[in-house]
């Protein structure tokens, strides 16, 4: 009896099971049955990058030393050869003192050479070993005026103190920056593309930009120069966007562009997720058919179905690898 009375609770739970799996699964997948419909497509390609001056240089040290003299010229017009900064010269200068007094010696040694040699005193071989000695200590006092005037930080081109860093009193090196020097004017954006996308990339092409700063305005720019080599490392290359006199994006600002490479306006779309092996499901009746398309411009979001559907289909939407040509269909609302 009790053996019985499980068995009959087995059978139910079996029976349960089975009209849920029906419930679930045997009506089908579940997906939203969308139809193609006409607007605009555009194939962007994604790129960072940042704004720049077409022409500036930066100012960096050649020698690890400290600073003991800087400029207020942030933001201030300087020359070409302007003074921005200078680097403790003392070490420099107390061998540059030592070297001359050598010099002066070396001099009096030549005098006294050529003097006795003029008495026949003295050999001319003592006067050209005094030459050489002297020409030697005057070939290292203009080396080291040269090392004295390399910690001199001059301005490189005329322009405009575009960022100032550092201050008196700090050791620097030969990778500190102390001084940005540029054109304000014009300005672009130095943007990189990943080289898969590189190739889609053309002069002219339209690149929508957008930052924190002007989230609600539409900036664009025009494709300029693309750098012939790509960095192997990163493996991307450089696109460069001139931007407009007015544009009121600032140095430094970091950018995203949207380089839009294909577009077509009055294109048949369709979600992209609807596209799965180059082909979509077609319901048809509660079940699903699969038809081949040809896409054309594919966005992120929308792809053009440039032949193989038409207006009146309704198109399954988001495909799953569980979708067989035949198979029944859930349809769920649309959102």
């Amino acid at each position: 009896m009790r053996l019985a009375r499980w068995l009959l609770i087995l059978v139910l739970l079996a029976g349960g099971a089975g009209a849920l799996w029906w419930r679930q699964v045997g009506r089908g997948p579940l997906a939203q049955a969308v139809a193609p419909v006409r607007g605009a497509v555009a194939e962007v390609v994604y790129a960072t990058g940042v704004v720049e001056p077409e022409r500036w240089a930066k100012v960096v040290p050649l020698n690890r030393k400290r600073i003991v003299d800087m400029c207020f010229c942030e933001g201030k017009q300087v020359k070409k050869g302007d003074e921005l900064a200078r680097l403790d010269d003392v070490e420099e200068r107390a061998q540059l003192a030592e070297m001359q007094a050598t010099r002066d010696k070396r001099q009096r040694d030549l005098e006294r050479a050529t003097s006795l040699a003029q008495r026949a005193a003295g050999t001319q071989t003592n006067v050209d070993q005094a030459q050489t000695a002297l020409a030697e200590i005057e070939a290292r006092i203009v080396a080291q005026k040269d090392r004295i005037d390399e910690l001199v930080l001059r301005a490189p081109m005329d322009g405009v103190v575009l960022r100032r860093d550092g201050q008196i009193g700090e050791i620097v090196g030969q990778t500190d920056v102390l001084f940005w020097v540029g054109q304000p004017q014009p300005l672009r954006i130095v943007a990189e593309v990943n080289e898969e996308d590189i190739l889609k990339v053309a002069t002219g092409q339209t690149a929508l930009l957008r930052n924190d700063a002007l989230a609600d305005a539409r900036v664009e720019a025009k494709v300029g120069d693309i750098t012939p080599k790509g960095d192997p490392q990163s493996k991307t290359f450089r696109v460069y966007l001139p931007l407009p006199a007015d544009t009121r994006l600032r140095i430094g600002m970091s950018v995203e562009a949207n380089i839009v490479v294909r577009e077509k306006q009055n294109a048949l779309v369709i979600p992209a997720e609807a596209v799965v092996g180059g082909a979509v499901f077609v319901v048809e009746d509660g079940r699903l058919r699969r038809r081949p398309v040809t896409l054309g411009v594919r966005g992120a979001r929308m792809v053009e179905a440039a032949e193989g559907l038409s207006e009146t289909d309704r198109v399954a939407t988001p495909a799953r690898a569980d979708f067989r040509d035949g198979a029944r269909v859930r349809l769920a609302p649309a959102p």
